[in-house]
């Protein structure tokens, strides 16, 4: 018998996410190659990247130009550190880059390798910050029911999923939880029913919960709230009118930081170059990632105000934080080439003129008896998935296994769309295709969705 690179990836790749069992016996998929908003696997097959990999390839796949990019920064500086004072020009060139599309006073700008480290960053450079300025008790941060801000320890303390956080426990201390801000589920997040009668009072009431906690913890021990522009996790939940401009002035009360965790909001997914300027607030500190250089090289950034960065400039005070490769040359390059694209092809304004478009054809599923809730922003959706269209009743632990990972996740798959299906919360499909994307891709999830929660809705 041959000895594949399929069983090879099962006896020594340690796949994220991943029930390694699942691959005892059958190989996982290969994905060898990607074109546009398309990727193929080892036998040829092609797919609709629905997710954009994972909320990344923003300038879609394929880009010559992006690959040319590593290539020249790789012959002329390959490495070189950010640590004890030194730079070099692809990181300087990219931080005046990113401060000139950053909203406000957001200038100083931290690189990282990724997301979850970008937010680790922000909760130090939070905590820091006030021992700087004379407030030390000041530490604990704030965040949403259901959201994800990333895997290391911090960062995961951040995170409102018991389930992600369960197996590592105990956390980091002085991480708390408010409820989100999932509209469709009003009623049961906040136990008033009026509340689901009205967006703007529900948002009022989410918001209030931020100051509700800060008063609880005492607003000398609050150092931030972390919140995503629209919450990733439990399908792409938007922020109701009002919300955002009422969780700056509970913060600038209780001189608490606004952090705006824009891993996958951030570089136009929300049809703007950061998502705190879709919805028109203004953050302390912005954590951005993925989309940067649309996936073809990592690296992460915490994007801080002059404001907080100013303690850190006297005299010899210093941010004892970093990482090998934060701002590495290569990625910095690429990051300068994938911004390029954007101004070069409009990208945030491409999503802005399509974007309606693209909510129009994923409503239409709306009249499966599967769909509850079509929600989200710019090119990024998500489909909730009920088990009863009139009550709203969703899955239990068993269904929603059985639908999502013993179902959907593969039909979907076979049926040519790679996208997610998660039980974050309630049951989602989640849709996050290339920012290049057109009504034909449109169409064409729309098709595929339709064939596959048609099925799933006969399964139950």
């Amino acid at each position: 018998m041959t000895y594949t690179q399929a069983d090879s990836a099962y006896d020594h790749l340690w796949m994220h996410f991943t029930r390694m069992s699942s691959y005892r016996d059958t190989p996982p998929p290969m994905i060898v190659r990607g074109d546009g908003a398309y990727i193929y696997d080892s036998q040829g097959k092609r797919y609709l990247d629905g997710l954009s990999g994972l909320f990344v390839v923003q300038a879609g796949h394929g880009r010559e130009e992006l690959a040319e990019a590593a290539a020249k920064q790789a012959r002329e500086l390959a490495f070189f550190p950010l640590w004890g004072g030194y730079s070099h020009p692809a990181a300087v060139e990219l931080a005046e880059r990113l401060a000139g599309y950053a909203p406000g006073d957001l200038n100083k700008v931290f690189f990282t390798t990724g997301g979850g480290e970008a937010v680790e960053t922000a909760w130090k450079a939070a905590k820091q910050y006030f021992k700087l300025t004379g407030k030390p008790r000041k530490y604990k941060v704030i965040s949403r029911a259901v959201a994800y801000h990333g895997t290391p320890h911090g960062a995961l303390s951040i995170t409102g999923i018991p389930e992600a956080k369960m197996d590592f426990e105990p956390l980091v201390p002085g991480a708390h939880k408010v409820p989100n801000t999932n509209f469709y589920r009003a009623a049961e997040i906040s136990g008033v029913p009026s509340l689901a009668e009205d967006e703007a009072t529900f948002g009022r009431w989410a918001a209030d919960q931020v100051e509700q906690a800060i008063l609880m913890e005492g607003p000398d021990t609050v150092a931030a709230v972390f919140v995503e522009p629209v919450q990733n996790s439990g399908g792409c939940i938007t922020p109701p009118p009002g919300y955002f401009e009422r969780l700056r002035e509970i913060c600038d009360t209780y001189d608490v930081l606004l952090v705006s965790d824009e891993v996958i909001c951030a570089f136009g997914r929300l049809g703007t170059m950061f998502g705190a300027q879709r919805y028109g607030y203004q953050p302390d500190i912005i954590t951005c990632a993925k989309g940067m250089t649309s996936g073809y090289s990592p690296i992460g950034a915490a994007i801080l105000s002059d404001r907080i960065a100013a303690p850190f400039y006297e005299g010899t005070n210093m941010f004892g934080h970093g990482y090998t490769f934060g701002g590495h040359p290569v990625s910095a390059s690429v990051a300068l080439a994938n911004l390029d694209i954007f101004e070069r092809e409009g990208l945030t304004q491409h999503v802005l003129d399509n974007q309606a478009a693209f909510r129009a054809t994923l409503e239409k599923l709306r009249d499966l008896p599967i769909v509850g809730d079509v929600r989200g922003d710019g090119y990024f959706y998500g489909i909730e998935l009920v088990k009863d269209k009139a009550t709203k009743e969703t899955f239990d632990e068993e269904e929603s296994e059985r639908l999502l990972r013993g179902f959907m996740s593969g039909a979907l798959f076979e049926a040519g769309l790679y996208c997610r299906a998660d039980d974050r919360g309630d049951p989602v499909v989640q849709l996050s295709p290339p920012l290049i994307c057109e009504q034909e891709h449109f169409d064409e999830i729309e098709s595929v969705l339709r064939d596959v929660l048609t099925r799933a809705g006969k399964l139950l």
